[in-house]
């Protein structure tokens, strides 16, 4: 077995699985198949966003996380945009309806382009052109729409009818595709066949970034020549984490998705299960506990990242003296089997994917992207659809376009590794939103907790804490739910599985030394195996 992968859908899956088999390393394979996910799930990720990954080589035994997360434009502008494209498109979700903005005005700095050509450059064993082909192949050839991104390309239907550019690929019927109909990419093949022969500068100064530029300078966007020429992709030590006898290793700054994942696992490790069956009411008060924990220490996190330094902030909050009282507060709630506060938390883009692989010499990569909802429109004559992330009302608080020109925009992604004994054991991530956190802490507690196969763990229900009410997945005993409610924590039950609870796509070692994968099927996981 050269190595295993799990990813959002078998297209994306089974093009990491195919670089895998003609020699390439789950570097390789991974960027090979982020790739092919901006078409194969296009309904979530874009060619035009921006993303999170962490390596691990087994040759070192270190760990190194790529920040290649969205910028803010405007590097080098002298004058302001006379009339900024972006506005709002309203989506119905049923019992509740959202607002997107979009436009040109809507795009932050892309990093996509630059991290995974980074990746391949330091670790990489094939030539770019080989690792681009397969998704050279599907931009040329289409693919089928399979139901679970049909039915996502309905539900978002007016972000993908805006202009005629999206609506030559994703309407070109005069409706919304379909399951079972073929989606093509005009352009797209020959944009990744110059990449493949160019390499990232052509993104960063050569034909894509001058029609991207033109485009933007055209149509009212803000991305000038310097924010691309000056982008760096950033490689960072992760946060190391003992957890009983493991090390799990998570993102840090941009990602807060990391350092709160890793406080809730400090508090949770400090507790242990012990005594809690799997999806008892007593299970299920203690996950409410953690995540209710670390809702109230959130604003201490963010406070402390506007004032010290990344490194400082993240060492004071991690720190055993800041972690400890929370510790102390879910030990008195448990003890009397009373609820404790929690505060709301805004969410993030909900709109990614993740992908985790694991090779045959213990390479692994787990990685995160995004492009918000895309900006709306086709760059023209490339197929290269740009992202939103400035038109997410939730990552910019104090109001769209505040924030500096060159400023690293924070995200929850937070693509994770856990080590025994200093070799690879599990490798995870979800897209979601902040349900990233709660995907990825169950995930880890399935496993290094209690054990379960991998499959199981991935696929177990979720529970998810939003605002005080704590969200049930299907699938739940319902007596250790109505225990729950009859301690006083207010409850949720969802009748059906949903991508609401993320998508944790996910590979492992076991102890016997075996490689496995479970793709997560809230989100059209996929497996595949080289």
């Amino acid at each position: 077995m050269r190595g295993v992968m799990a990813a959002g859908a078998p297209e994306t899956a089974a093009a990491g699985a195919a670089t895998l088999a003609k020699g390439g390393n789950a570097v390789d394979a991974a960027v090979a198949a982020a790739f092919v996910s901006f078409m194969a799930e296009a309904s979530i990720v874009h060619l035009g966003g921006s993303g999170v990954a962490q390596v691990f080589d087994p040759r070192s035994g270190q760990s190194v996380v790529y920040d290649f997360f969205s910028a803010m434009p405007g590097l080098g502008r002298t004058r302001p945009v006379d009339k900024m494209d972006f506005g709002p498109v309203v989506v119905d979700f049923g019992p509740t309806t959202q607002e997107f903005y979009l436009g040109r005005a809507s795009m932050a700095v892309p990093g996509n382009i630059a991290g995974l050509c980074q990746m391949v450059q330091d670790f990489g064993r094939l030539p770019l052109p080989a690792i681009l082909e397969p998704a050279i192949l599907m931009a040329r050839d289409g693919l089928p729409v399979n139901p679970f991104q049909a039915n996502l390309y309905d539900l978002l239907n007016p972000l993908y009818i805006q202009t005629e550019g999206m609506r030559r690929i994703f309407a070109a019927n005069g409706r919304i595709i379909r399951a079972g109909e073929r989606l093509y990419f005009p352009d797209l093949a020959a944009t990744l066949t110059a990449l493949a022969e160019e390499g990232e500068a052509y993104a960063r100064r050569g034909r894509l970034a001058q029609a991207l530029l033109a485009d933007q300078e055209r149509n009212g966007g803000l991305l000038t020549a310097a924010d691309l020429e000056q982008y760096e992709v950033r490689q960072v030590a992760p946060i190391r984490l003992a957890y009983r006898e493991y090390e799990i290793l998570l993102p840090p700054p941009c990602s807060s998705g990391g350092v709160l994942t890793a406080f809730t696992l400090k508090v949770l490790g400090a507790l242990g299960t012990a005594g809690y069956p799997h999806g008892s009411a007593g299970h299920l008060c203690l996950l409410y506990e953690v995540m209710a924990a670390t809702t109230r220490a959130r604003p201490f996190w963010e406070q402390a990242m506007e004032t010290l330094p990344p490194d400082e902030a993240v060492a004071y909050f991690l720190s055993d003296r800041f972690v400890q009282s929370y510790v102390e507060e879910v030990r008195v709630a448990m003890a009397a089997a009373r609820r404790s506060p929690s505060a709301a938390e805004p969410p993030g883009p909900a709109n990614t994917s993740h992908l985790s692989v694991i090779d045959e010499e213990g390479l692994a990569v787990s990685l995160t992207t995004t492009a918000g909802e895309s900006a709306g429109y086709v760059v023209p004559g490339t197929g290269y659809i740009p992202n939103n992330i400035l038109g997410e009302a939730d990552l910019h608080p104090q109001g769209f376009h505040r924030r500096p020109a060159g400023q690293r925009i924070s995200t929850m992604m937070t693509p994770a590794i856990v080590l025994q004994n200093r070799t690879i054991r599990l490798v995870v991530g979800s897209g979601g939103s902040i349900r990233i956190r709660s995907a990825i802490l169950q995930t880890l507690n399935n496993v290094l907790d209690y054990g379960m196969p991998l499959e199981q763990a991935v696929n177990a229900p979720r529970v998810h804490l939003e605002g005080e009410v704590l969200h049930c997945e299907a699938g739940y005993d319902p007596q250790a739910v109505d225990e729950l409610e009859a301690r006083g924590y207010p409850v949720n039950r969802w009748d059906r599985r949903s991508l609401y609870f993320g998508g944790a796509h996910s590979v492992a070692r076991t102890a016997g030394g075996q490689l496995e994968a479970a793709g997560d099927d809230r989100r059209g996981g996929a497996v595949a195996v080289a």
